[in-house]
């Protein structure tokens, strides 16, 4: 399977110019220190985000799927030491564990100048991209309403557009949240006959052990392709694990890359 997608960004608002940090600090409210508490309220210090309901839809993994969690190998120590931290971000969770359950990132953050342009001011506005990764059960548009309701039970004005004077002089806290496109996840049983045909297939071009996971950690438009078509699917993925995704340098190793050909090779001709 494959974890669902969405996004929010949210835009928080100070004055309507930049002003003297001197002359104004302590008596304007900074939008960036609105901000960061604003998005500090949803995970707590063991990473458990703490929005109302934000599990509460999960479809548990079957025990299949429950036993091929404890069957992948125990690399995260490695992991660990070649990303270079010391303490994950979900306390007690491996690595399989963590991306079989729904997540919130900060994609980034947004606000006035830094280095050598940087100014002794209160920022007119500050703004934040939150990445919410979902899974099995979890509604992309019903996720991210559950992120909007926490926003207003933090004491916020939620906007959809750009406030207007009257706004800014009625609300102490206002944001405004644009929502992004989404996909919901997919998962396929790893019972079915069509996946050991195809693990089977795997097998034939790898020394190795197959390994099976339930879902992987990224993000594919699977769900129009299984409502359109009405079929199962299963992802054999062929690239290396440092191979930079969404970052610079974004690669793929010459060895993945030929014995993935003889991979999905053999997958097509297997009698599936």
């Amino acid at each position: 399977g494959a974890r669902g997608d969405a996004h929010l960004t949210l835009k928080v608002y100070g004055p309507k110019n930049p002003l003297h940090s001197g002359h104004y600090g302590n008596w304007v409210p900074n939008p960036v220190m609105t901000l960061v508490k604003l998005l500090a309220s949803m995970k707590d210090e063991n990473g458990r985000v703490t929005i109302k309901d934000f599990y509460s839809d999960v479809i548990p993994l079957s025990a299949r799927e429950k036993e091929a969690l404890k069957n992948t190998p125990a690399v995260d120590k490695e992991l660990k030491k070649i990303i270079g931290f010391a303490r994950e971000d979900m306390s007690g969770k491996t690595l399989m564990e963590s991306i079989n359950l729904p997540s919130l990132n900060i994609n980034g953050i947004e606000s006035s100048n830094v280095g050598t342009i940087q100014a002794n001011v209160i920022p007119v506005s500050a703004t934040a991209v939150i990445d919410l990764r979902l899974v099995l059960g979890n509604d992309w548009k019903r996720q991210q309403q559950k992120v909007i309701d926490h926003i207003t039970r933090q004491g916020f004005h939620v906007t959809d557009h750009e406030p207007t004077d009257e706004e800014r002089n009625r609300y102490q806290k206002i944001v405004q949240v644009t929502r992004g496109v989404g996909d919901n996840a997919e998962r396929t049983s790893m019972d079915l006959p069509i996946a050991k045909k195809v693990v089977a297939a795997v097998q034939q071009t790898t020394k190795g052990r197959v390994l099976q996971v339930p879902t992987l950690g990224g993000s594919l438009p699977l769900e129009d392709l299984v409502k359109v078509l009405n079929a199962k699917f299963l992802i054999v993925p062929i690239a290396n694990f440092d191979n930079n995704q969404h970052a610079e340098n974004e690669n793929i190793k010459l060895k993945n890359f030929w014995e993935g050909i003889e991979t999905l090779a053999a997958v097509m001709m297997a009698q599936l």
